[in-house]
């Protein structure tokens, strides 16, 4: 029952959003009533806490997390993201946004508590990103890029992009700033500076 009504409330905040979104609504889609209810979440914004905590946070981890890990570079670990969210957007045919997008426009200004808990999901994603990128410059890669930039970057781009898709209901803007990003990363592997790095690391290596 509880896993029944996370359901029915992640996807009518996503809709709809959090504030249009009644308990009594709620209670009629999840077919629960009123004291079943409050036995797992006493009040509405419990339950938003858990859908936050337990599925946003979920989605997050699946959608860029786990990808990015397993990726062979942040920057792959990046495109592929793009790309397959690109792609499911065109085969689903309408674009609901991020879900961690939609309610932290929503609600963090509304209450101290949301606002912590939509914090912690963009600091976790964005220390993943970071993280690859370090594993990347033990490697010998990225040796110009400063970590938490490249993942402030790269979330920041993702969700102004998400943004634009839902308001235009069409996932160009994902690919327009998918390239804009592969081609920012082409300028710098060629910029001058780059080049001297390369050219220190390989006499580096022959030592």
């Amino acid at each position: 029952m509880r896993r029944k009504v996370l359901d029915v409330a992640e996807a009518a905040f996503q809709a709809s959003g959090y504030h249009a979104s009644s308990l009594g609504d709620l209670m009629a889609a999840a077919g629960v009533s009123g004291g079943a209810l409050h036995h797992h979440f006493p009040t509405k914004k419990a339950l938003a806490l858990a859908v936050i905590e337990e599925r946003v946070a979920a989605a997050v981890d699946e959608t860029w997390i786990a990808p990015v890990r397993q990726a062979a570079s942040a920057r792959e670990g990046v495109r592929q993201v793009f790309e397959a969210v690109a792609a499911e957007l065109e085969r689903q045919g309408f674009v609901r946004g991020c879900p961690l997008n939609n309610l932290a426009h929503e609600l963090s200004l509304a209450d101290p508590e949301f606002r912590i808990a939509l914090a912690g999901i963009f600091s976790a994603w964005r220390q993943a990103i970071a993280d690859k990128v370090s594993a990347d410059q033990q490697e010998g890669r990225e040796q110009g890029t400063d970590p938490q930039h490249f993942a402030v970057f790269a979330v920041a781009a993702y969700s102004g992009a998400m943004s634009m898709a839902k308001t235009a209901q069409d996932a160009g803007p994902l690919r327009d700033c998918l390239a804009a990003l592969e081609r920012s990363a082409s300028q710098a592997t060629s910029s001058p500076g780059a080049r001297r790095r390369r050219r220190v690391l390989r006499r580096h290596s022959d030592i």
